[in-house]
């Protein structure tokens, strides 16, 4: 029985690993006419554990408005290789539950593609944590997308 991916979640950082994971599912999704559901989630609890507390608007408006940014490029993107069914999604609160169990949910998600690390040492780990965690816990099929290796 073959597998057709037709809703395809990816969460994007700002990372070289989550676009590439973006660039992968743009081509799944071509291959099966899907969609990809692109999103930048904006967790508070990372912000208070580097020590802002409490919490300043300005900085989650800020955090917002470079979601809106990543998106944006990587729709940008999708129009550079004729490929268009590209969904924007700003989301809030925990990054692996929103990543392994509400947006799958909420948008019937049939495959989630990941980064397999984020952009610096802490990120590395809270992204490593947040691929182990979609990976126990998402009600769909999981691809973690390695770094490219140097040759």
């Amino acid at each position: 029985m073959e597998q057709a991916y037709k809703k395809i979640l990816v969460g994007i950082d700002g990372s070289e690993q989550a676009f590439a994971a973006f660039k992968k599912a743009v081509e799944v999704a071509r291959r099966n006419e899907g969609t990809v559901y692109v999103t930048n989630v904006i967790d508070q609890q990372f912000y208070q554990f580097m020590g802002y507390t409490p919490i300043d608007q300005s900085l989650i408006d800020q955090q917002t408005e470079s979601a809106k940014q990543l998106i944006e490029e990587c729709k940008n993107y999708g129009k550079s290789v004729d490929y268009q069914k590209i969904e924007g999604i700003v989301a809030y609160g925990s990054v692996r539950e929103s990543m392994a169990v509400k947006l799958p949910k909420k948008y019937q998600i049939d495959l989630i593609m990941i980064g397999q690390s984020g952009l610096n040492a802490v990120e590395r780990f809270m992204t490593g944590s947040v691929a182990s965690y979609v990976i126990r816990q998402a009600p769909c099929d999981v691809l973690v997308v390695s770094e490219p290796r140097e040759a």
